[in-house]
């Protein structure tokens, strides 16, 4: 993070702009307009725990850019959450939702708060707290959340309900993620991992799949969901890994046994196999390495390291700053998380469409308009990088996001 005129930026977000400035001539009220969060919201707030005791608890929202529409991100449980963090992920957000042609700008939310150390109890008053705290920020109309790290269909559950004892009516479009039960959507729990997987069968189409030998790092939703479907048309997953422990098979890893082994809240440490560390996985030989855990985890440090051919961004922001000069200069090529993790959000879209029309689709409709939608993206991203014979679909893609927002500030009167 760094300040531009007393305003705290993204560093990283700077950075990127910067690059895209240069490609596109963006001018200097372009840049001005696109690294500044519009609103960043940050409380602490009183909750009681089981023994009594009150406790303050840190929270922010960070609704970055809204010219295409109403803000939209999730929200993240996590000891480490800070707004810096925040503002970056709003940042992608906004991208995001841009590139994958959503009525949305970019908008993302964070507690700090280890969820692990709280009782079911304690975490509701937390959710609901939050709502509290943000009621007059959030809205169908205004910032969706949605759940993100740490947090589920229970937890927007909690706060949709909260927002309706708040409002005093049913609105079932103020938070997406929830159970079906209360209007969440059919296909909603795979969408992250189930579009990323179409761009992936759609990149290896004509290739023998049992010749591609794939390393994950998480094995949490999106990790496992991707696991399971790539296994099913013929992916050798030789390596996955959870928070405390990596385990490796050259000969690959039976998918269905490790979900069956996490669904028991085991962690691999003590499954029976070979193990790696989570650093030994991401330098792993291997045609395509997903990471899919928390941001970060590809540096400057370790990028020279890195031997796949391919990289796909299933969590948000794994890859960090420079590290992706030295990947590109190896001619790794990366499908940046604004686009390969894009699956989660269209089908929010989709399940806040369903709320407001109070009509609701079959799964397979569900899954039909996200493969036509996130494929789309994805062939208009790889024309992008043809047309203007850029090195990186990373930038093949911010570029097309950022057209699209700007674009959308011009018709309104924000950019002359």
């Amino acid at each position: 993070m760094y300040k531009d005129d007393e305003i705290i930026v993204c560093l990283n977000c700077k950075t990127q702009l910067e690059k895209i400035a240069k490609i596109e001539h963006l001018s200097d009220k372009d840049l001005t307009i696109l690294k500044h969060p519009k609103r960043t919201l940050s409380v602490n707030y009183p909750v009681q725990m089981d023994n009594g005791e009150t406790k303050i608890i840190p929270a922010f929202r960070v609704q970055y850019n809204d010219a295409l529409g109403p803000a939209k991100g999730g929200i993240r449980f996590h000891q480490h959450v800070d707004q810096g963090e925040t503002t970056e992920l709003a940042f992608l957000m906004s991208l995001k939702t841009a590139l994958v042609g959503l009525p949305y700008g970019g908008g993302k939310g964070g507690i700090k708060i280890d969820p692990k150390k709280l009782s079911e109890g304690e975490l509701e008053r937390v959710s609901r707290g939050y709502v509290k705290e943000m009621f007059k920020f959030i809205g169908p109309h205004n910032d969706i959340p949605a759940p993100d790290v740490n947090t589920n269909p229970k937890i927007m559950n909690w706060m949709m309900d909260e927002y309706e004892l708040i409002s005093g009516q049913k609105n079932p479009g103020a938070f997406t993620g929830k159970s079906i039960a209360l209007g969440g959507s059919l296909g909603r729990n795979e969408a992250t991992a189930r579009g990323g997987f179409f761009i992936l069968e759609e990149k290896y189409k004509d290739i023998n799949k049992s010749k591609l030998n794939v390393a994950i790092q998480g094995f949490g939703n999106a990790g496992s969901i991707m696991a399971k479907l790539l296994s099913e048309i013929g992916f050798k997953i030789i390596a996955v890994s959870d928070s405390s422990t990596g385990i490796y098979n050259e000969e690959g890893l039976d998918i269905d046994e490790l979900i069956k082994f996490k669904k028991d809240r085991k962690s691999f440490n003590h499954f029976d196999a070979k193990k790696i560390t989570n650093e030994e996985l991401l330098e792993l030989d291997v045609e395509l390495l997903i990471p899919a855990a928390l941001g970060g985890v590809i540096t400057t440090k370790n990028a020279s390291n890195i031997k796949a051919k391919n990289i796909m961004e299933l969590a948000n922001g794994p890859i960090v700053g420079e590290a992706d000069e030295v990947l590109e200069k190896n001619k790794i090529e990366v499908i940046p998380g604004i686009l390969a993790n894009s699956g989660g959000v269209i089908v929010s879209y989709f399940e806040w469409v369903q709320n407001l029309s109070n009509y609701y689709w079959t799964e397979e409709d569900v899954n039909i308009k996200l493969k036509e939608r996130i494929l789309s993206a994805y062939k208009a991203v790889l024309k992008e990088k043809e047309k203007y014979n850029l090195k990186a679909l990373r930038t093949a893609s911010y570029s097309l996001a950022v057209n699209r927002i700007l674009e959308a500030e011009r018709a309104r009167g924000t950019l002359s």
